[in-house]
């Protein structure tokens, strides 16, 4: 059985979601994110970092969220969430999914660190407010895209589980403006699916 280890509120809420849409069984490992959770002898023998999420497959062990959803598309069950490569959808399916981790997480990444990881004096008001400019610009290309659509391809897809679950936590995080209202729209149509609703509710 697929094998996730999981912190709430990270990058392995994707796995969960990807899985539950799928139907397929799968167990977790819920950690703490905490130096003894994520930190532990245990935990860095199956990624260096201490990062998740991990997926284990048998002997098979692998770590990067858009890796494990390809690995689980190709391996497991498509599931129409990754168009053939001769679909026409399937060059912006490969742009939307890269987006994610290439344009929207880094400056997502110096934002948590900022508002939540770094004790208040070491918290640096220039460098969150530049983030959050970034953050707000590689949104709207997106943002751009979405309009008149339900999802990033037209029909739900993995570039959704990727760079949706990106979108809805930089909302969270009140990085997505009024004026994106496509975004708003879209993050409303992720939050009614109820594989999203259990992956980002689970602890």
């Amino acid at each position: 059985m697929l094998k996730v280890h999981f912190v709430a509120g990270t990058r392995a809420g994707r796995v969960v979601w990807l899985l539950e849409e799928l139907g397929l069984e799968y167990e977790v490992n819920s950690m703490p994110f905490t130096k003894d959770g994520l930190k532990s002898s245990e935990h860095r023998a199956r990624h260096s970092l201490g990062r998740v999420p991990v997926l284990e497959d048998g002997d098979i062990s692998l770590y990067e969220s858009g890796a494990i959803i390809d690995y689980i598309l190709e391996r497991h069950i498509n599931g129409g969430l990754k168009p053939s490569v001769d679909a026409d959808e399937f060059p912006l399916y490969l742009q939307w999914f890269h987006y994610c981790e290439g344009m929207v997480m880094p400056p997502m990444n110096q934002i948590v660190v900022q508002k939540f990881l770094l004790p208040p004096e070491r918290r640096d008001p220039n460098a969150l407010r530049q983030a959050e400019n970034l953050l707000t610009k590689s949104l709207a290309p997106v943002n751009e895209a979405l309009k008149g659509k339900d999802y990033l391809i037209g029909d739900f897809s993995a570039a959704d589980i990727m760079l949706g679950h990106a979108c809805f936590m930089a909302n969270r995080n009140g990085c997505v403006t009024d004026e994106m209202l496509n975004i708003k729209a879209y993050i409303k149509n992720i939050e009614s699916r109820p594989a999203f609703v259990k992956a980002i509710n689970m602890q």
